[in-house]
């Protein structure tokens, strides 16, 4: 039997603010099979997005176990978290979070560059060219529009070849067509690279073409299919 490529267990976050702790998740258990495309939908506020930072290690479970490819997340120090997501995961936000003073091509070779890739910058032309964005390698961020960068991002995030995937709202910011363009290379690129991919939406047609939908509601899983 193949090992989940994501495991969780019991999984519970709470976080310390001005009115005292507040409890985001309670007792997630959710296991994510190799290759599979899975969307985690809910209203604001549901925890989608915590949870999903939980399985890139961005977060820490407060109690239960996270394992990501057979690794316990809650056991390694933040350098080695680094390290791991630098290898195994790529994640594609939102906001884009490209670094302004780099170019198209700098952004999506760096990753390779810290992870001392010989072949950083070819690689990259190539992951470049993956998402019809060759032409545009020198350009800045502040030059692209946001389907451009966000496409930017989804080349950086899956250059290094990760075995998972996390989007959290990769089509939040953009225009119905355009983010309907950058989630097809999503999805054709994950199925290429036989990459899993969890992904963080209120979009209904996004969620319905993966494989898998889990339901949040109020820091707990209401319904998975």
């Amino acid at each position: 039997m193949t090992s989940p490529v994501l495991s969780l267990s019991d999984v519970g976050l709470a976080l310390a603010g001005n009115a005292g702790l507040t409890t985001i998740l309670h007792g997630i258990c959710l296991d994510v099979k190799p290759r599979e495309t899975l969307a985690l939908v809910g209203p604001s506020g549901s925890g989608k997005s915590s949870l999903l930072m939980l399985m890139g290690g961005l977060e820490r479970a407060t109690s239960g176990r996270v394992q990501a490819l057979e690794h316990d997340l809650g056991k390694l120090d933040e350098d080695a978290l680094a390290r791991f997501r630098r290898a195994h995961m790529g994640i594609v936000f939102q906001s884009f979070h490209l670094i302004p003073t780099l170019t198209a091509h700098e952004n999506v070779a760096l990753p390779l560059e810290l992870a001392g890739v010989t072949d950083a910058a070819q690689r990259a032309t190539a992951e470049l060219a993956s998402v019809g964005l060759e032409h545009r390698a020198a350009h800045y961020p502040s030059q692209l529009s946001g389907g451009e960068q966000q496409r930017v991002a989804l080349a950086r995030a899956l250059v290094p070849r990760p075995g998972i995937l996390l989007a959290d709202e990769p089509t939040g910011n953009l225009d119905s067509t355009t983010g309907a363009e950058v989630a097809d290379l999503i999805f054709k690129l994950c199925e290429a690279h036989q990459t899993t991919l969890v992904l963080v939406t209120h979009d209904t047609d996004l969620a319905e073409r993966c494989a898998r939908i889990v339901q949040l509601k109020d820091g707990r899983i209401e319904a998975a299919g």
